[in-house]
């Protein structure tokens, strides 16, 4: 049953259908709702197709939180979630999730409800300039006809224009009509009647699952890039997709390849075929493989090898080194960015955007991956605690024993630090989980100190900022744990900062109705923004401004808000317990706090 027979239709509510129908049977499925007034018939029809089991449905008091959540779908899935609010404020608050994925590449659906125009523009409530709001960071947009309709056979001319509507949507946001993939709004005027009976003709949208799209065929190995969010790829700022050609790479010229966030195992691949050294951040998911440099900043720094670079390579969006941006700033230094999910890189001015790149036959020059390589395994960095001696620990001689009793308590007992927070996590997730950085301090010190491992990785490094972690990190768990269903899902962790957390403390609250993500929150907790250490204003301002307007600390207790929003906590203070808080299973959702010195 799709409706009540006897109640009253609206054309609200048919155009509704029409709509999220089309969206459904083009394969979205997830819809994100936060509650309202005029958007009350889309979100009647989202509840029914939840009743009906084609979409998941996700409600979310917070815009911002329900917008950052639908990007952590879309980032994972590589399939745009639907967003759905009513008009006004509401609206404004998804301007942060629209940024990100307009410079990460992310698809986005946005579906704003609105006033009809003659309500606009004379102080009518809850009516504000909707139509061009996020303009200049969408791929494509529109302001919809006001409904006015009743459609008995689900075929009327309304509806066939709002199914067409859906399709052009569609396609620009997964970056097949326009490069990359991004955000694209509609906005949808209605009016009274806001909601009525749902169609007659209102069924399961018949619709293919969606599907990785296969690689692109060549005659040789072909490197793209793109490999961190669904396999999307392009570049540019929503303009129509322009054909810049693969092109094939000699050996010759000392080149390196750099690993940006979303990279993908595309610049591994190449760096393994080409025999070149690898650079690859903690967020680029391609930290990993033979020829992965160790302790790139300094080596980068060095003249006899960041010096001599003459080429580089480069995957994804490189943002956490200041040392790989004077690298690819450099004039004397040919920069090829391989296009990939966000906007184009072209810090020196004349870097060359290309789609992909092939090695041409060759020797490798085995001189210059050498030095790197001996360089890279001087620079690593072991954080395994001390083996324990399993002799002095058996032996009968006390002046043996108890030093290795002392020996292994040390080590039991050591209060957690970054270095080995980080290394803690990363140790703890393997191929089936997620992992989400948060922009803290702690994901620089991971990009310092640890080694290789092909994991899934993920962070809004679009534009870096700390907004939105925790919603991203649930839109992951959501998306991934979907497509395990059938298989062993993993654990999505997010490690970020408190002052990241507390920013988006209210993803935390999941409605009682919907299935909980299997997640952990890592929080290391170091009582305010001590990535301000690290920046120049540290050398410049006293103590008193430093606290004030930079580190903000607070007195937050984590676990009273860990009990407030139903999630299970676990405060742990050395590495035996951190080890065994992310490992012991449990909880469907934890929040750990790591309390950190300043």
């Amino acid at each position: 049953m799709t409706g009540d027979a006897s109640g009253a239709q609206a054309p609200s509510t048919d155009a509704a259908a029409a709509l999220l129908g089309a969206l459904v049977a083009g394969g979205v499925r997830h819809l994100v709702l936060s509650p309202g007034s005029r958007s009350q018939a889309l979100a009647l029809v989202a509840a029914e197709f939840e009743r009906q089991g084609i979409a998941r449905l996700h409600v979310r008091i917070d815009e911002r939180v329900a917008g950052f959540l639908a990007l952590g779908i879309g980032r994972e899935s590589g399939v745009p979630a639907a967003l759905l609010c009513t008009s006004g404020t509401a609206t404004a608050n998804y301007l942060p999730a629209v940024l990100e994925a307009h410079h990460a590449g992310v698809p986005l659906l946005l579906l704003t409800a609105d006033r009809p125009p003659e309500l606009r523009g004379i102080g009518a409530n809850q009516a504000t300039r909707q139509p061009g709001l996020y303009t200049g960071f969408t791929r494509w947009e529109g302001d919809l006809p006001v409904p006015t309709e009743i459609d008995e056979t689900g075929d009327g001319d309304q509806t066939v224009m709002l199914r067409r509507t859906a399709g052009e949507a569609l396609a620009a946001a997964r970056g097949e009509t326009v490069r990359p993939a991004g955000p694209v709004h509609l906005n949808l005027p209605y009016r009274d009647p806001l909601a009525g009976a749902l169609p007659r003709w209102l069924a399961a949208p018949v619709g293919a699952e969606p599907t990785d799209a296969a690689p692109p065929e060549s005659s040789g190995a072909l490197y793209q890039g793109g490999g961190g969010i669904g396999g999307s790829e392009g570049s540019g700022d929503g303009a129509e997709a322009d054909a810049a050609a693969a092109v094939i790479l000699e050996h010759g010229p000392r080149t390196v390849v750099v690993a940006g966030a979303d990279a993908g195992p595309g610049a591994e691949a190449l760096a393994h075929e080409a025999g070149w050294p690898l650079i690859a951040e903690i967020v680029s998911g391609a930290r990993f493989g033979r020829h992965l440099v160790h302790g790139y900043r300094r080596l980068l720094a060095d003249p006899s090898l960041g010096g001599r670079v003459e080429r580089a390579v480069v995957f994804g969006h490189p943002t956490l080194s200041r040392e790989v941006a004077a690298l690819l700033s450099r004039d004397d230094v040919t920069v090829l960015a391989v296009r990939g999910p966000g906007e184009p890189l072209n810090l020196n001015g004349a870097t060359t955007q290309v789609d992909g790149v092939s090695v041409a036959p060759g020797a490798a020059d085995r001189a210059w991956l050498g030095a790197w390589m001996r360089a890279s395994h001087a620079a690593s960095v072991d954080l395994s605690p001390p083996a324990p001696d399993p002799d002095a620990l058996s032996s009968a001689v006390p002046d043996e024993r108890l030093p290795a009793i002392a020996a292994e308590l040390a080590v039991l007992r050591a209060p957690v630090d970054r270095a080995a927070l980080v290394d803690a996590v990363w140790r703890a997730t393997w191929p089936h989980d997620r992992l989400m950085f948060g922009s803290s301090r702690l994901v620089r010190v991971a990009d310092t100190v640890l080694g290789g491992k092909k994991v899934p990785v993920h962070a809004n490094r679009g534009l870096a900022g700390i907004d939105g972690t925790v919603a991203t990190a649930m839109g992951i768990a959501l998306a991934s744990q979907d497509a395990a269903e059938r298989g062993a899902a993993g654990v999505t962790r997010v490690l970020l900062g408190d002052l990241a957390m507390l920013h988006d403390v209210g993803a935390l609250l999941v409605p009682p109705a919907e299935r909980a993500p299997r997640m952990q929150v890592i929080v290391g907790n170091d009582g305010g923004g001590t990535i301000f250490d690290d920046l120049e204003v540290a050398g410049v301002a006293g103590p008193a401004a430093m606290d004030r307007v930079l580190y903000t600390p607070h007195e937050v207790r984590l676990e009273a808000i860990a009990n407030a929003y139903g999630w299970e906590y676990r405060r742990v203070a050395t590495r035996s317990e951190l080890d065994q808080a992310l490992t012991s299973g449990g909880a469907a959702r934890l929040l750990i706090e790591v309390p950190l010195s300043r």
